[in-house]
């Protein structure tokens, strides 16, 4: 959040763009998207439109990737300055599945996944990450269609009926609305309980920590 909003606010701010980009434009038009997707739907939110262009352009603000691109140098450079902090509920979550040998793993739309899981010292849990870097690779549409989440399920090698998706973005939780998955956590970490409802969760909570003591 704190990168798509350093580029945005740049952006925005360069070309007099109104109104100013805040979180809440965050969770409609960019969480749990693909980077270069989600640039261009919160672009055209205010009416702008710029050539697509190729993820091989450099950082810059002439098309959709470039601007994309910047975002992952914004990105980079938060996480240099300020890290990452798990949230103390999920791993208490993943203590409790590791103990009972529930296979787990990370299903994102970031390119920056396994990073941040480095970072954050979460890398060591999970042997399947499905990030925007394989979903690229294997050619898998991201949320909110289901594909990536099945092919975790598959790597895991467990069936979509008896697998749970968790997960904050409206985006996600339609992914794991559509895949006909067992049930379909939502964390309200700003989404708004409401929307994640609507989108297809079954049960809204505020912190996985609500999971382990009920």
């Amino acid at each position: 959040m704190a990168a798509w909003r350093r580029m945005f606010t740049d952006f925005f701010t360069a070309h007099g763009i109104t109104p100013a980009y805040t979180d809440d434009d965050y969770f409609a038009y960019v969480d749990g998207r693909p980077r270069y997707e989600g640039v261009q739907v919160c672009l055209a939110s205010r009416g702008v439109d710029l050539p697509y262009g190729s993820p091989t352009d450099p950082p810059g603000d002439q098309t959709v990737c470039a601007l994309g691109n910047s975002k992952n140098d914004a990105f980079n450079a938060v996480l240099s300055e300020d890290g990452v902090e798990p949230f103390p509920g999920s791993v208490a979550l993943m203590d409790v599945l590791e103990a009972l040998d529930v296979p787990m793993a990370v299903v994102s739309s970031s390119r920056n996944a396994m990073e941040v899981l480095r970072v954050a010292g979460l890398a060591h849990r999970f042997e399947v990450v499905v990030d925007g870097k394989v979903a690229a690779m294997e050619q898998l549409p991201g949320k909110p269609q289901p594909d990536t989440y099945q092919y975790a399920a598959r790597l895991l090698g467990v069936t979509d009926d008896v697998s749970v998706v968790v997960e904050d973005a409206i985006s996600g939780v339609q992914a794991g609305a559509a895949g006909g998955f067992a049930l379909v956590i939502g964390v309200d970490r700003g989404a708004g309980a409401d929307d994640l409802v609507r989108a297809g969760a079954d049960v809204v909570v505020s912190d996985l920590a609500e999971l382990v003591n009920p």
